[in-house]
């Protein structure tokens, strides 16, 4: 995994698709994925890049129509022209196509196979299920809200996902982003059955003689105070591998300044009621 530049989700999630046969379309997403939002929006002809969009929407969520956008514009020469006509910003697929190239690039030094799973696209969603396996939410039925298996944050769907109105009752998401409230960005739907068999030392399935009648309906327990220790491990040693990887271009004391802010963040969001000394220190200094 660190021999890929990305975060870890991300790597995870490319890694899991070797052995799933679908490398060729994660590439895809994971490079759509590391670019800024690609579909711009003019005030003056918001309606018809709403409508240009639209057509890219897939039923399964976001990511897939990410890979149907970047399938799209391989489909029609990479051409600045098309995404001129579909309000997607050329560059930003540049860029996406660069880190794609990149990727592939390290795969073949590895010798691992880049492999198309063809319309078997549940293999795309396990894969990514993999990588994000600590950002899933369920729908909560009284408020049509969702809210984080990890942290228990309410959210909802992001007014530009694909997914906006549909309201499936278990999604995965990319990120949080807090405006006048929380959203879940970059959603797609899963299924509860691919947790247990996709992060296996997260999950478990649950037996029903020990259930309640709402937990039997879902089929799934979460093992939280475990998971969180072990989730909060894995960010913190991350968290130093990326100031290993970048001490060799940083000054030490700005190095170790980002590998102290990312294990902090992994702490806040894992043990929320818990204060960053780190922060405190800081603010102490100023």
């Amino acid at each position: 995994m660190a021999e890929f530049p990305l975060e870890p989700p991300l790597s995870k999630t490319l890694m899991t698709s070797i052995a799933l046969g679908c490398s060729d379309e994660i590439l895809s997403i994971v490079s759509m994925l590391s670019v800024q939002n690609v579909f711009y929006r003019p005030k003056e002809k918001s309606a018809q890049a709403d409508a240009k969009k639209s057509k890219f929407h897939q039923p399964e969520g976001d990511h897939l129509t990410m890979l149907a956008v970047y399938q799209s514009w391989s489909q029609n020469g990479f051409s600045n022209a098309w995404c001129f006509d579909n309000f997607i910003q050329a560059r930003a697929m540049r860029r996406a196509q660069d880190v794609r190239k990149q990727l592939i690039t390290l795969m073949d030094r590895h010798q691992m196979d880049v492999v198309s799973c063809g319309k078997n696209l549940n293999r795309v969603l396990q894969a990514l299920v993999a990588g994000f396996f600590t950002k899933i939410a369920v729908k909560d039925s009284q408020t049509n809200d969702y809210k984080t298996l990890v942290g228990g944050t309410v959210c909802s769907l992001h007014p530009s996902s694909a997914l906006f109105g549909k309201a499936p009752n278990w999604i995965l998401y990319t990120e949080l982003v807090t405006t006048t409230k929380e959203y879940a960005r970059d959603c797609s739907l899963i299924e509860p059955k691919w947790l247990p068999l996709m992060a296996p030392k997260y999950y478990k399935q649950a037996d029903a003689a020990h259930m309640s009648k709402r937990k039997k309906s879902e089929k799934l327990v979460e093992l939280v105070q475990k998971a969180r220790q072990k989730a909060l491990f894995f960010l913190i040693f991350c968290a130093f591998l990326c100031f290993f990887r970048s001490s060799a271009r940083l000054q030490g004391r700005t190095a170790a300044r980002r590998c102290s802010d990312v294990a902090c963040f992994a702490t806040k969001v894992l043990r929320r009621p818990t204060a960053c000394k780190a922060d405190d220190r800081r603010e102490r200094l100023k």
